[in-house]
């Protein structure tokens, strides 16, 4: 699956797997969020895109967690669950 974010006017295009994502959920700690966040992008963004992810990552303040909700939100769809009694 491929995903085409356009970040500040620039397209960038990611293809995430399980294998990635599941590698970021496990990660991920209360004092750790960032540096998994920047890792699973940069391990799935198309090799044509990474250095526009780069410069992005480092011009802005907390776009690896703005990018990464927009991935992850269109990747891991919304389960419906309900409670039986």
């Amino acid at each position: 699956m491929k995903i085409t974010l356009t970040i500040n006017g620039t397209d960038i295009t990611f293809e995430p797997t399980k294998l990635a994502y599941n590698s970021y959920i496990n990660d991920i700690t209360m004092n750790d969020k960032i540096a998994p966040a920047t890792n699973f992008l940069r391990r799935t963004v198309v090799a044509d895109d990474k250095e526009k992810l780069n410069e992005i990552l480092e011009k802005h303040v907390g776009a690896a967690l703005q990018i990464i909700e927009k991935i992850i939100k269109q990747f891991v769809p919304d389960l419906e669950i309900e409670i039986k009694n």
